[in-house]
């Protein structure tokens, strides 16, 4: 049996989407998805002058709350993040190892002065989420546009890709006994 992924909702109580979540990240993924909140204390990673959080310290953060060594953790935060090379990250993964994150502070509708759709919401973390994974599980960003691993630097491109990888990815996955 594969190892699980748990989703860790951090920063606030699991939302009331995340049985959509789980089963948008389990259409794609062999491993058995938990769900859980997180308590993290999200201020060490804030910098003021930026006004966001600094994903790599959130994810090392993370990281100290992965239930056991084998599993993957994937925190689901509400603030938003950036790298220093960045203005912004929608998320961030070590490349094929345990952990990522993703905001969700970009994807909402409000942030872009449209009126608040959790569909839309759900959807975009869902395609971020198996984005990030992706990384976790060892794949680099992909060329072909619809396919999940595609780099996403707004969120039209995010909602332009799909929710899945592309033959390629799933071969590069499968070459590293995924599945």
């Amino acid at each position: 049996m594969a190892a699980p992924i748990h989703l860790a909702y951090v920063d606030g109580p699991t939302p009331g989407w995340s049985d959509a979540l789980v089963a948008g990240v389990a259409d794609v993924f062999p491993n058995p998805i938990r769900a859980s909140a997180v308590p993290l204390d999200l201020t060490p990673s804030f910098v003021p002058s930026r006004q966001q959080h600094h994903a790599t310290l959130v994810l090392a953060a993370l990281l100290r709350h992965r239930p056991d060594p084998a599993s993957k953790i994937l925190g689901i935060v509400p603030v938003d993040l950036f790298i220093p090379v960045l203005t912004f990250v929608f998320g961030q993964a070590q490349l094929d190892g345990p952990g990522a994150v993703v905001s969700t502070y970009r994807l909402r509708a409000e942030f872009y002065g449209l009126p608040g759709d959790e569909g839309v919401l759900v959807e975009r973390a869902i395609k971020e989420c198996i984005h990030e994974l992706g990384h976790a599980f060892g794949l680099v960003h992909c060329a072909y546009y619809d396919c999940v691993m595609h780099a996403s630097s707004t969120v039209d491109e995010v909602d332009v890709k799909g929710a899945a990888f592309c033959g390629h990815c799933v071969s590069v996955l499968e070459g590293k006994g995924w599945k």
